[in-house]
Parts: C-alpha cells; structure tokens; sequence
C-alpha cells in the first residue's frame, strides 16, 4: 500500500471530498488527512476537552446552519457575537476603512453590543523606528506611520473585547493582530486594494487576467496530485 507524506486536500477531485460524508477513511483518496494523519485528526477530540472551544464549535455551526446562503457576513458575526454572549466586540481596522468601520460599529451597537474600535495608524509612529529606510516607504521623502497592530490588539484587549474584528488590515499585519489578540478574531474584510477587496478574484482568474500571480515554475496545466502521491522517505 502506498503511503503518503503529508495532507493534500487542495488536490482532492471534486466528485470524491469524502470528508462532507464521514467516509474519508474508506473514500478518501490516499493523501486524505483520514489517511496521512489519523492522530492528528483525533485531535477534535478536544471540543469536548475545552468547553470553551466546544462553545464555539457549537455556535458557529448554528450560525452556519440557520444564516446558510441569507445571511451577510455582518449578519453572520452579529449573531455569533450574541449567541456567544460577548457584550464588546472590538474593530481592528485599516485607516482607509475607517469610514466603513464606523458604519459596521453602528450596525453592531444597533444588535446591543458595545463597540471599541482602533486604526492601524495609532499612535503615529514613524517607520524608521522599527528599522525601515527611507526608500523603503511607499512615498519617501515623506514621514509614514507604521501599522500598529500589535498596538491594535493591546488596546482592544484593555478594552475588554471578547471578539475582535479584522476591517481591511494588510498581509502580516492581520497576523500579528491576531497573534496578540486575547479574544476570539474574525475577518470581516480581507484587503486587496488592486482587487476591491476579492482577494479570490486573483484564483478565479489566475488563468487570464491574473496570470501574473504564477510563479517561475508555473505548470502547464493546473496541477493534480500523481497516483503515487508524495511518499514518506
């Protein structure tokens, strides 16, 4: 029996996806995690271990459920918000969202929640502080604030914010965000300032419009997993 290295979900054939069935350990083909990582797998096991984590599990699967092709992603984040039983919900948003964000707090202040916000830009620090030169801004010669995020995060945690929300911050600035928040984090807006913010536009469309997203190795045709799948050494 062949056996296989790693997960490979994003090469699973449409007319298989056992998982949605619970039959990924019989149909699942060879680099289905039900194969590659039984153990791994074994760890959903801890939905049960942490009744937080069960909470959660829970709610946003009723959240799916009932809001399943009706409900806006607003809609979607107000009633988890209330289903968890948070009264603050925090917005870590871009400065250039902050017209919208303003129009999201009050969206969510209307569902009785209290509402802290905080811009990327607070505090104004300069980018030559954490190290960047001068040609390294988007437009040198002028001064440029750092995004904050981890600043974001520390202030929406002070705040008491139980669930925060990503309005439009960068690549690996969202990232430290979350990696600093102590409450829950959901994105509300993905930024893509060439896309409008669709980020999935740039797959949907890597073939054409975008095929400038393909690397030096781009394949001829859209890769699939070979028969034999990548083996353990």
């Amino acid at each position: 029996m062949t056996t296989y290295e790693t997960p490979s979900c994003a090469y699973c054939p449409s007319t298989v996806r056992a998982c949605r069935n619970g039959e990924g350990d019989v149909s699942g083909p060879g680099y289905c995690p039900s194969k590659t990582d039984a153990e791994g797998i074994a760890t959903a096991e801890d939905y049960f271990r942490d009744p937080f984590d069960a909470r959660v599990a829970q709610v946003a699967a009723v959240v799916e459920s009932e809001g399943y092709c009706k409900w806006t992603r607003v809609e979607e984040i107000c009633h988890f918000a209330k289903r968890m039983g948070y009264q603050r919900v925090g917005i870590a948003t871009c400065i250039s969202f902050v017209d919208l964000a303003r129009v999201f707090s009050a969206i969510l202040e209307s569902h009785g929640l209290e509402v802290a916000s905080v811009a990327c830009k607070n505090g104004g620090v300069a980018k030559e502080e954490i190290g960047l030169k001068d040609e390294e801004k988007i437009r040198p010669g002028n001064f440029e604030a750092i995004c904050n995020p981890i600043s974001q995060a520390e202030l929406l945690n002070r705040a008491g914010c139980e669930l925060n929300v990503i309005v439009g911050l960068c690549v690996g600035h969202d990232s430290l965000f979350i990696r600093h928040s102590k409450g829950l984090v959901t994105t509300l807006v993905a930024k893509d300032r060439v896309l409008a913010h669709n980020p999935v536009g740039a797959l949907q469309l890597a073939d054409t419009y975008y095929s400038r997203v393909w690397g030096p190795d781009r394949p001829a045709t859209l890769p699939k997993l070979p028969a034999e799948g990548r083996k353990r050494s």
